[in-house]
């Protein structure tokens, strides 16, 4: 895979992801009220460059292990 490739990846899916992560967690933690989207908003925008810069970082790995697990399933 690429760095272009992976960097596109980790972008697209760390921000669905935390889109839905902080979606819930907001609603969890706070309930629909009347400032619910903003806060929503803001927990999205601290969350997903982490996560991104987090999953652009730890990919390689997880591949690696992923192969691993699946050799030794006999995949």
């Amino acid at each position: 895979m690429t760095a272009k490739t992976r960097l596109i990846l980790v972008t697209v899916m760390s921000s669905m992801m935390v889109c839905m992560v902080t979606l819930l967690v907001t609603y969890l933690n706070l309930g629909f009220h009347a400032g619910f989207i903003a806060q929503w908003i803001k927990a999205y925008f601290i969350a997903w460059p982490v996560a991104a810069a987090t999953g652009f970082l730890v990919m390689p790995m997880a591949r690696r292990v992923t192969d691993r697990i699946v050799a030794m399933t006999g995949g």
